[in-house]
């Protein structure tokens, strides 16, 4: 609990940083005050549930699946700098009868950046990224090699954990895509969780090892856009290439490059009842040699606050 008040408290220590440079009122040159801040705020949660009788012939068996999220990301723009903060959140939950509780999502995401511009599509930036999960995770196809009743614990809160920070440019041309191309950043890995790195996972040299640091070249696209006035669709691909790695003695093209790529789209109903599918594909040889894929489709609440 510790390391999670630490990574909120993180959050919003930086959402207050970029709060302070809001203008005062007075400086407004005309009387109606110009917000250059835009504040978006989701809150949500969906519920599903499935029961049957005994002598029921279709088949089936009852189980409830429940879950939940938080985003919350603020801009800010003037003549002179691009700012950004972005927070996501999910957990996701399934109980089947006759079955321990399985996760069927969890993910902490943040993404911090400052830019200055150069010209009217071109920036120059700095960020921070942050990535990582809430509750321990499991491969339920294998057994734990320590206890053979139960599932093996392959990950847990900051293990991994991913900072990256970078510095490069970005192209801009409208607001809601942009491309980063980060030619001096450091990928930090943190497996601070013992019962995981004491299994050498995540790219770790050996053993016990908490802590790996990678210079790499990074690449990343993003979409945001409100396809029509109920519609959100936003993507996020990113690709991170360890030269060190691919020129060394025993590296490989494959074992330097990762790939992650996110896509979710939301479909309001009413008010504060939605559709939400998301899609994860991960390609890291750290974590597996072969893609990793997710996909959720949800139904359920959502509570969206907005101020431009």
């Amino acid at each position: 609990m510790k390391k999670l008040s630490f990574l909120i408290l993180l959050i919003t220590l930086s959402n207050y940083t970029i709060a302070q440079t809001r203008p005062a009122p007075e400086e407004t040159p005309t009387a109606k005050i110009v917000r250059p801040f835009k504040h978006n705020f989701q809150v949500g949660f969906n519920l599903n549930q499935a029961s049957f009788s005994d002598n029921w012939k279709g088949g089936g068996v009852n189980s409830i699946a429940f879950g939940g999220f938080l985003n919350y990301n603020v801009k800010y723009k003037n003549e002179n700098w691009d700012f950004a903060s972005d927070l996501q959140t999910q957990i996701g939950f399934i109980e089947n009868a006759g079955e321990n509780r399985r996760k069927n999502a969890d993910r902490i995401f943040y993404d911090l950046k400052a830019a200055y511009r150069i010209t009217s599509k071109w920036n120059a930036f700095t960020s921070i990224n942050f990535l990582s999960q809430f509750a321990d995770g499991y491969d339920y196809k294998v057994k734990s090699s320590l206890d053979a009743k139960k599932d093996s614990l392959v990950s847990a809160l900051f293990a991994p954990a991913y900072l990256t920070s970078s510095v490069g440019a970005e192209y801009k041309p409208i607001d809601y895509f942009w491309l980063r191309f980060g030619v001096g950043t450091l990928r930090q890995t943190f497996v601070l969780d013992e019962r995981i790195s004491n299994a050498g996972l995540y790219g770790l040299k050996n053993p016990g090892d908490r802590l790996r640091n990678q210079a790499v070249l990074q690449f990343i696209a993003n979409f945001d856009k409100n396809l029509a006035e109920n519609i959100n669709l936003k993507w996020r691909y990113m690709v991170n290439f360890d030269y060190l790695e691919a020129t060394s003695a025993n590296g490989t093209m494959e074992a330097a490059v990762v790939h992650n790529f996110n896509l979710n789209l939301t479909l309001k109903a009413t008010k504060y009842i939605s559709t939400n599918f998301q899609v994860n594909v991960i390609k890291d040889p750290d974590q597996d040699k072969n893609t990793q894929f997710s996909q959720i489709l949800s139904l359920g609440m959502l509570l969206s606050l907005n101020r431009e």
